[in-house]
C-alpha cells in the first residue's frame, strides 16, 4: 500500500513538472500563455475564495441551569472603589469652633495655622450681622440656579461690588469656590484649542484643563524662560495660529508652593505671542497690592490686560463661593456656557451679603493689609533656620511653605515624615498646621511640604510659638 502511494505521488510530481516545463499551451488575444501562469491564476482564485467565505461556526449550545449557576458562583465583580489602605484611613483634626486664629481641636485650644483666614474676618461682627440680616430677609438657600429664578438682588449687588472694587466692567458669582475655575476654563477653551499652563497649578485648575479637552502644554513652575520656550514652540508648530484660541493659565499665588507669579513678564509674553491669560486669584484677592486688589495691583499691570480673572471667596473674604471678572462679553458668555453657573443652585444670599460686607471692611480698613504683611514677615524670618526644612514661598505670600531640604527618596516616606512633624506640633505644642496631602487625581509634581496660613489676626506670640514648635519638633523628627 505504501509503495503504491509513493508511486502515485511521484507520478503527480512528474505531471506537474512536465506541465510547468511545457511549451506555450494557448494564445489569448495575441498573448502567449504559459502553463505555470494558468496554475498561478487558479491559486489566486482559490485564495480569494477562502478569504471571502464565511468562517465555520459550530452551532451554539445553550447553557444548562447548572452551568449558569456555576458561572455565577465563580464570577467576582470589579470593586467600585480601590482597596482601602491604612493611609486612606487617616482622619484630619476636626475643628470644634470657628476657624479663627485660635480654635478648639479635640477639646483643647490650639493656635490655628491651617485655615486661610488671611484678613482675620472669621467671626467679624459686621460680617456676622450682615449674614443675620440676610437670613431673616431671604432665608438660607436660593432653591434654584441663577437662570431659573435663583437670582436674588443681593447677587447682583455683590457682582457690582466686586467689579467696582477691581475696576472691571462686570463680574459673575459662582456658588462654590473651586467650581469657579474648573467651570470657567471649559467655558472658553474647547477641543483643538491650546493651553500653556504652569506645572504647579492646583487640582481645581487641573480639572478645568482636563474638562476643556484642549491641548495642554506645561511649563516649569514659575519659570518665565520655560514659558517663553513653550510659547515659541507652540506658535512655531501651529499651522493656522490665527484660527486657534490660545491661553496661558496661571495662579497669582500658587497654593502648592506659595510662590507669586511675575504678572508683568507674563503679560509681556502674552502680547508678544498673542495669547490670552486666565488668572486664578483665590489666594491673592484681598491680600496683594496696596489696597488688596490682587496681583495686577501688586505688579502695577493695568487690569484690562488680563483677559479672565477668577477667585474663590472662601479665603480672604471668609465667606464661600467664587467669582469671575472681566469684560462684559466674558461675563455674559458664562451666563449661558459655564456649567457651574448654569446648573448649580445659586450662592446662598447670606454668603453674598457676607462678601459685600468683607469688601466694605477691606476698603474701610486698609491697615489690615499692613498687619498681615508684618505677620508674614515675622513668621518668614523666624522659620528661616528650621532644621531639615527650607522655605519655598515668596516673602509676601500668606502661604508660608516649608519643604524638606533633602527628600527621603519616596513621596510616601516624605509625607509620613511631614505628618509626624504636624502631629507632634499639634499634640505637644497645640499648634495646628497642614501638610500638602494630594489625592491620586492631583497631577502636580511639585515637592510636598508643610503649609502655614498666616492671618492678620495672629498675634506676635502666636507666630513665635509656631516657629519655636516647628524648630523643636523638626529637629527631633528629621534627625
Amino acid at each position: 500500500m505504501a509503495l503504491a502511494m509513493v508511486n502515485v505521488t511521484a507520478s503527480v510530481l512528474d505531471w506537474v513538472s512536465s506541465y510547468f516545463d511545457a511549451p506555450t499551451r494557448a494564445v489569448v488575444f495575441g498573448v502567449p500563455i504559459d502553463g505555470h501562469l494558468v496554475v498561478e491564476a487558479l491559486l489566486v482564485v482559490v485564495i480569494l475564495f477562502q478569504l471571502t467565505r464565511k468562517s465555520y461556526k459550530p452551532p451554539k449550545k445553550p447553557l444548562t441551569e447548572k452551568e449558569i449557576d456555576e458561572l455565577c458562583d465563580d464570577w467576582v465583580p470589579e470593586p467600585l472603589t480601590p482597596q482601602i489602605t491604612e493611609d486612606m484611613t487617616y482622619e484630619p483634626p476636626t475643628l470644634e469652633s470657628a476657624a479663627g486664629p485660635h480654635a478648639i481641636v479635640n477639646g483643647k485650644e490650639v493656635v490655628n495655622f491651617a485655615s486661610a483666614n488671611y484678613l482675620g474676618l472669621v467671626g467679624n461682627e459686621k460680617i456676622t450681622d450682615s449674614c443675620v440680616g440676610a437670613l431673616e430677609k431671604y432665608g438660607v438657600g436660593s432653591c434654584g440656579p441663577r437662570g431659573f429664578y435663583g437670582t436674588i438682588d443681593v447677587h447682583l449687588d455683590c457682582e457690582q461690588k466686586i467689579a467696582k472694587f477691581l475696576g472691571t466692567p462686570d463680574s459673575i458669582l459662582y456658588s462654590y469656590g473651586i467650581s469657579t475655575i474648573f467651570s470657567v476654563i471649559p467655558a472658553f477653551c474647547k477641543k483643538g484649542d491650546i493651553i500653556v499652563a504652569d506645572e504647579g497649578v492646583h487640582w481645581a485648575v487641573q480639572n478645568g484643563l482636563y474638562l476643556s479637552r484642549s491641548t495642554v502644554v506645561y511649563f516649569k513652575h514659575n519659570d518665565m524662560k520655560s514659558l517663553e520656550n513653550k510659547l515659541e514652540e507652540v506658535t512655531r508648530r501651529s499651522k493656522h495660529p490665527e484660527k486657534v484660541r490660545r491661553y496661558i493659565v496661571v495662579e497669582a499665588i500658587y497654593q502648592n508652593s506659595g510662590q507669586i507669579a511675575p504678572l508683568d513678564e507674563i503679560v509681556r509674553l502674552k502680547e508678544k505671542y498673542r495669547f490670552r491669560i486666565i488668572l486664578d486669584e483665590s489666594h491673592s484677592f484681598g491680600v496683594l497690592g496696596n489696597s488688596g486688589r490682587g496681583l495686577a495691583d501688586h505688579c502695577g499691570v493695568p487690569i484690562e490686560k488680563i483677559d479672565i480673572i477668577t477667585a474663590g471667596m472662601g479665603n480672604a473674604l471668609a465667606t464661600d463661593g467664587g467669582f469671575c471678572t472681566g469684560s462684559v462679553r466674558v461675563v455674559d458668555h458664562q451666563r449661558l456656557s459655564s456649567s457651574g453657573y448654569v446648573f448649580s443652585a445659586s450662592l446662598p444670599p447670606y454668603l453674598a451679603s457676607a462678601a459685600i460686607a468683607a469688601v466694605d471692611y477691606l476698603e474701610e480698613n486698609p491697615s489690615v493689609l499692613s498687619k498681615l504683611r508684618t505677620n508674614i514677615a515675622t513668621l518668614f524670618n523666624e522659620l528661616s533656620d528650621v532644621p531639615g526644612l527650607v522655605l519655598a514661598s515668596h516673602i509676601l505670600s500668606p502661604i508660608v511653605f516649608l519643604k524638606l531640604k533633602k527628600s527621603t527618596g519616596t513621596g510616601k516616606t516624605d509625607i509620613d515624615l511631614l505628618d509626624s512633624i504636624a502631629k507632634q506640633a499639634l499634640e505637644e505644642d497645640s499648634v495646628l498646621i497642614a501638610t500638602t496631602k494630594r489625592s491620586s487625581l492631583d497631577k502636580c509634581k511639585l515637592p510636598i511640604g508643610l503649609r502655614l496660613f498666616v492671618s492678620a489676626s495672629h498675634s506676635e506670640s502666636d507666630l513665635l510659638k509656631a516657629a519655636a514648635s516647628l524648630k523643636r519638633v523638626a529637629a527631633l523628627v528629621i534627625s
